[in-house]
Order: structure tokens, then sequence, then C-alpha cells
């Protein structure tokens, strides 16, 4: 991929967007396409800085494409309606669904390489494991809509006969790191404890409403977002078999584990607490999550990933302490 490729990305304003806008530029990349709503006030400084070439509306960009017929070299579909807590299904087919099905045949027509954002979420209670084998999508029994809409999308791709040139979707787990200030309740743990950390000196954890899980020891596949960007970044220059890959660690940590390193990198005594679960997530809560990262490892991606500590401390010392954003 040349320095100067025309490159998409959707959900640019966004937590993963405006991070992997950040990464593309730091490689070389400035001739990007930023897609996304460009309202909220909330979400402008994650753009401060970056470098690209124009930005399109959201619900403009098609049109746009249509209009201008621009020399497209590869689209990033990092937008999405994310939160988990959202139950009206609709918001999630129009947002998640129906949009990727749009940049999908966008592709096709314009022969334009793709990488999607899919979810974890989709691994449901994770019954049939954490294995991104195609055979087991129509199977999957994600939790709730948001999980159902990603999960809808990728039986969707699997089907069609036509294709783009390449084509990843990424099962992200946990992602964590800077520019997710405007998240609110669905901003990483991390983020909530350092906030809680800094206000009160302790950190309130959930706690387990399943016998076989200690409070706080429930596990998730936390992964730092600088290795979702070299993924991507990796994915578009090298496009290996076109495939659902799954994108963790592949190593499941606790989230006492996690408040600890938050602790640590602030430079402060460990106080974790523990809390009732919300009654309306308690039933539609995922107690393990781990990456089956052999897929992506055997199309030749071989960087190591950032432990829980490594990442948790280079987001708390170089970001949240300091309110920097990537």
């Amino acid at each position: 991929m040349q320095k100067d490729s025309k490159i998409v990305v959707t959900g640019a304003a966004g937590f993963i967007g405006s991070c992997m806008t950040g990464f593309l530029n730091r490689h070389g990349y400035e001739n990007l396409i930023l897609v996304d709503e460009f309202n909220r006030a909330d979400k402008r400084q994650n753009l401060e800085d970056k470098k690209f070439s124009e930005q399109v509306d959201r619900d403009n960009f098609f049109e746009w494409l249509e209009d201008t017929q621009p020399d497209v070299d590869f689209i990033f579909h990092l937008g999405a309606r994310t939160d988990t807590t959202e139950f009206d299904y609709a918001v999630h087919e129009r947002l998640n669904y129906e949009y990727s099905q749009d940049i999908w045949n966008c592709c096709i027509v314009h022969h334009i390489p793709l990488v999607y954002a899919s979810s974890a979420a989709t691994y449901g209670a994770g019954e049939l494991g954490y294995h991104d084998d195609h055979t087991l999508v129509e199977k999957l029994q994600p939790l709730n809509p948001y999980g159902v809409s990603k999960n809808e999308f990728d039986k969707w791709a699997l089907r069609q006969q036509c294709v783009p040139p390449f084509w990843a979707g990424l099962k992200f787990f946990n992602v964590y790191g800077p520019n997710e200030y405007h998240k609110g309740r669905m901003a990483s743990v991390i983020f909530h404890a350092f906030r809680q950390i800094q206000e009160r000196g302790y950190v309130n954890l959930f706690k387990s409403h399943k016998p076989e899980f200690k409070d706080g020891e429930q596990l998730r596949d936390f992964i730092y977002v600088n290795d979702v960007t070299a993924v991507c970044l990796w994915l578009m220059e090298n496009q290996p078999q076109s495939a659902i890959y799954n994108l963790g660690t592949g190593k499941a940590r606790t989230f006492y584990d996690l408040a600890a390193a938050t602790f640590k990198g602030a430079g402060k005594p460990v106080d974790i607490r523990f809390i009732d679960m919300p009654e309306d997530i308690r039933e539609k809560y995922q107690y393990f999550t781990e990456a089956d990262m052999n897929k992506l490892r055997n199309a030749g991606y071989t960087q190591p990933f950032f432990s829980l500590e490594e990442g948790v401390n280079d987001y708390v010392k170089n970001y949240l302490l300091t309110g920097k954003y990537y």
C-alpha cells in the first residue's frame, strides 16, 4: 500500500476510529477520508492534530462516493452503535447491520478492500467457546441486541457470493485505551477505575452473581487499542486470506488484575471494593472471554500483544494522568 493511498475510516471521531486515524498518520498515511457524525462537541478533541483530506457525514457518505467517484484504496469500517445497554434492536439493525451491508456492497462495486469491526459480543455466554471458526457463526447466541446485530452481519457476509477483493471482519474483544473520554457508561473499566481512584481513592467492581466465580475474578480478554490498530494496519498492508478473525490477546485476565494495574499506573495504593451488578445487565453479563488467536497468527501476524500491565500502565501514565488524546 502506497503512503498516498486514499483510505476511508468510518467511525473516525469515535474511540477506535480516531486512534486508527492517528495510527495511520504515524505510519505516513495522511490521504484519509473520515466518515462519522461530526456534530458532537465531546468527540472533537479525538481528531485534533490528525491529518486527513476530507470529512464526510455518515448519512451522506454513499451519495458523496457516487458524486465524487474518488479512487479509494481501502476502507476501515469501524463505525457502529456500540451501546450494549441499548435494547431497541431497530437502532442496531440500521447502524450495525444495514449500514455495514451498504459498505460491503460499495466495496464490491468500487473494488475496495475492507476491514470491518465485528465484536466478541457475538459469542454470547461463550457456550461454544471463542473460536473464529466460520462454521460456528450461525450457531452463536449473543446476549444483547448489539451482539445480535454484529453476528447477523457476520452471518450475512459469510453467505455472500460477491465479495470485496479482500475483506476481514475483526471480532474485537475488550478494547481499552485513549480517546474514550466521550463514551460515558460504555467506556472501559480502566477508564472508570481511574476516575474512581482520582475522585475517592478506591475502585468499585461488580460482585459475582455466579458461585463458580469469586468477586472480582470475572475474566475478560482485554486488548490495548494500539494492538487493534496495529493488526488493522497489518491486514491492510498484507491482505492475507479473507475471513472473520478474533482480535484479543488470547489471554483472559481478571477485573481485579485490571483494577490493581490501574492503581499501580496511577501511583496509588490498591483499594478495591465490591458492589452489586446492575440488574439490567446481570442476566446478559459475560463472565469469561478469551480469544482463540490461532487463525490470525497462522495468517502471518507475529507481533506480540501488550500485556495487561503494559497496556494499562501506558494508558494511565501517558493519557489519563495527563488528559492527552492519541
